[in-house]
């Protein structure tokens, strides 16, 4: 660790003392009688209620997804599972003000088909407003708006090598003329990745004690296309339609070995193959209507929308045990899909002086059914040719009123109402359940400005995180580390409370404080069934209690050259309750720490050179499981470009001196269960990038009382 954090101030440090030496030579050759500072956005800004990364010109976009950039982006952490989380906290992702219909891996596998080019900024909105169906935070991901005459774009050529090598190719197009806009983005993926696990499965009844270790070989070929198409009616009415397409064809291959004892004696042991091919395919559309009457500040926004995906996979298993002459075989063929559709009607205008006033609602309709077909002499004992249906209803209004009081005080009140109707079936078995249930989530902002120097600002947000329709599905099917996994039909909504409080100084120092407090919530956890070890989200009451402390400054050096954001945190969790309720052998109090730093380097030695470095210090402790490591991420690029030809080159350098470990333990009733698993994130990528014609983009566009009414200032 030493070693690493001295070599890269040493790095930094050389290329800081060169590039001020070598600026003021020039002025000195060139006689240079006055100096032009040219203004721009700070890399990090710390807002009320969010922290926004403005990565438009940044230099880790050349050759990266937005799914790269998310990794990279300040509070944001992403877990072994590939579910993102801000400030250790699970969030409700966002593309351009537009809820995303994914989670976890296929929300990786989405983002990983739009160019970080593409990208303007991302804001890590920690105190919502009501505007937002969220249970917690929320990650907006903002795309550029192309404002100038003709056609211009990009092409991206990337090469990545990682354990296996992997390419990604990238098509943008933009053409703008008077009052109509049209965007057209293409990519194609060929990707290879290798994953090694090793786990120790430990049962309290008998001793009993599984270890497994299993390593796959996957692949994923997958295409994509997204279109924007928008038209000005007048300077105050604009129409546009949304279209986006998405598939991936994969396939993957593990090897397991497992042996398990019982009070030290052996009981079994086997080695299993498992062979994966599938296709996953998503449609999107979205029309929408705004209507923007600058001088009076009012803001009409209708959007009506629908979303398909289709999931086919065929999943084989192969059984071989070491003592005895019996294999087991086990076909597993599915074709999940899933149906949403939705309408959503945002309004906001002026509201007595000083003040604004936003409205409005969502309907909400989703339809998903996962069918379960067994085959094989090991599904005797499965339920098989069964489809399990899920279909909910969710309606909601918020209101939210903003106002500042002589020009010191700002304030935010708002109120969110949802109610959710849902029901869920096995069509063999009957099992069913239908349920319904509303709820009122309130939110407070208040800021205060002492001076120009320095505010305080304090935020109430009361949240509700609801489980995934998947989370749901009872169907036991086999892992490919020997366990078994399944929904429950059972799980209920986890209910929380968050305090924020952030205090900045000379507008470059903050320091902030959260407090969250729930006591209710579902976790993955572990069972015995039927001699089977399996893994199902399961409900766990009792009081949790989460500490947050922050520090963070965002720094411009060198004549806005060299930019630098560095935060630390300290996370205390209180789980002694929560513990002795579920009769869980966990730790009570957990202590642990949490830094991050973005460091960029703009036109080294004047040669067009832009420089990047990105390490973050992460641990992940959620509920009912505990890191036994931590891991030091880092990204190191470099990036030359070629005005004349608006060429770029770029290579990247990936976790190159600590390859990360996800290393957990998790506790159940049953047992505890350890996993450790060998990121594949890591190695070096090389990028080229051609642009052509005006690179212009919009900035922000919204007017005062939109960008107030979230409390976003």
């Amino acid at each position: 660790m030493k070693i690493i954090i001295c070599s890269i101030a040493l790095l930094m440090g050389s290329l800081v003392f060169s590039q001020a030496k070598n600026d003021t030579i020039k002025q000195k050759e060139n006689q240079i009688e006055g100096v032009t500072l040219t203004a721009r956005k700070p890399t990090v800004e710390s807002k009320a209620d969010r922290t926004v990364f403005n990565v438009s010109n940044s230099s880790i976009l050349a050759g990266n997804t937005t799914w790269d950039v998310l990794r990279m982006t300040p509070l944001v952490s992403i877990d072994n599972n590939d579910a993102v989380k801000a400030e250790g906290e699970s969030v409700t992702v966002y593309i351009n003000d537009r809820k995303s219909v994914f989670t976890g891996k296929e929300l990786k596998e989405y983002l990983k088909t739009i160019p970080a080019d593409n990208l303007m900024k991302i804001e890590v909105i920690t105190s919502p407003s009501s505007r937002y169906e969220t249970a917690g935070s929320v990650i907006n991901i903002v795309l550029k708006r192309r404002d100038d005459e003709g056609m211009k774009g990009s092409v991206t050529f990337n090469n990545r090598q990682n354990a296996k090598n992997s390419q990604y190719t990238n098509l943008n197009l933009n053409y703008h003329k008077k009052n109509f806009t049209q965007t057209l983005i293409g990519s194609y993926s060929d990707n290879t990745y290798f994953q090694r696990n090793t786990s120790v499965n430990s049962l309290y009844k008998d001793n009993d004690v599984t270890r497994i270790s299993n390593e796959t070989l996957g692949k994923g070929r997958s295409p994509s296309m997204s279109s924007t198409s928008e038209y000005e009616l007048n300077d105050k009415n604009n129409i546009g339609l949304i279209l986006e397409y998405y598939q991936s064809k994969n396939s993957s291959a593990s090897d397991a070995d497992l042996s398990r004892t019982k009070n030290d004696q052996p009981f079994e042991s086997y080695h299993q193959d498992q062979d994966v091919t599938g296709r996953y395919r998503t449609l999107g559309t979205n029309v929408f209507y705004k209507y923007y009457d600058k001088e009076k500040n009012r803001i009409l926004d209708v959007n009506l929308g629908s979303n398909y995906n289709s999931q086919e996979n065929l999943n084989e298993f192969l059984k071989t045990y070491n003592n005895i002459s019996k294999v087991n075989q086990l076909g597993i063929n599915s074709h999940e899909q899933t149906r949403n559709y939705y309408i959503k009607v945002d309004y906001t205008q002026p509201l007595g002086k000083g003040g604004s006033f936003e409205v409005g609602g969502k309907m909400d309709f989703n339809n998903n059914v996962i069918p379960n077909t067994l085959s094989g002499n090991n599904a005797d004992n499965l339920r098989t040719n069964d489809v399990f249906h899920y279909e909910d209803n969710i309606n909601s209004l918020y209101a939210n009123y903003s106002k500042t009081f002589f020009e010191k005080l700002e304030t935010r009140v708002g109120v969110r109402y949802e109610h959710i109707d849902y029901k869920m079936r096995e069509d063999v078995s009957g099992k069913n359940r239908k349920d319904s249930y509303s709820t009122l989530l309130p939110n407070l902002l208040l800021k205060y400005s002492f001076s120009d120097k320095y505010d305080l600002t304090l935020t109430y947000n009361r949240n509700l995180w609801r489980p995934w329709y998947s989370e749901f599905n009872p169907f036991l099917v086999p892992t490919n580390d020997g366990t078994f996994s399944r929904g429950n039909m059972e799980l209920e909504p986890n209910p929380s409370h968050r305090v924020y409080m952030k205090l900045g100084i000379l507008k470059k120092y903050f320091i902030s404080a959260r407090y969250m407090y729930t006591d209710k919530d579902y976790w993955t956890s572990f069972a015995e069934e039927d001699g089977r070890t399996v893994t199902l989200p399961d409900n766990f009451n009792g009081k949790v209690q989460k500490y947050y402390l922050f520090a963070n400054t965002n720094q411009t050096f060198l004549k806005n050259k060299l930019n630098v954001n560095v935060g630390v945190g300290w996370y205390y969790i209180d789980n002694h309750d929560f513990n002795q309720v579920n009769d869980l052998k966990g730790k009570d109090y957990i202590s642990y720490m949490g830094a991050s730093a973005n460091l960029s380097y703009t036109n080294l030695f004047n040669k067009n050179i832009n420089l990047s470095l990105w390490a973050e210090l992460s641990n992940q402790n959620n509920g009912n499981s505990y890191a036994n490591k931590t891991n030091i991420f880092h990204n190191i690029s470099a990036t030359k470009i070629f005005p004349k030809t608006q060429m770029e080159v770029s290579l990247q350098l990936m976790n190159i001196f600590s390859r990360p470990i996800f290393d957990n333990t998790t506790y159940s009733q049953d047992g505890t269960f350890r996993s450790s698993m060998r990121s594949d994130w890591y190695g070096f990528s090389l990028s080229f990038v051609k642009r052509f014609g005006n690179q212009k983009v919009k900035g922000n566009t919204k007017t005062d009382v939109e960008k107030n009414s979230g409390g976003g200032k």
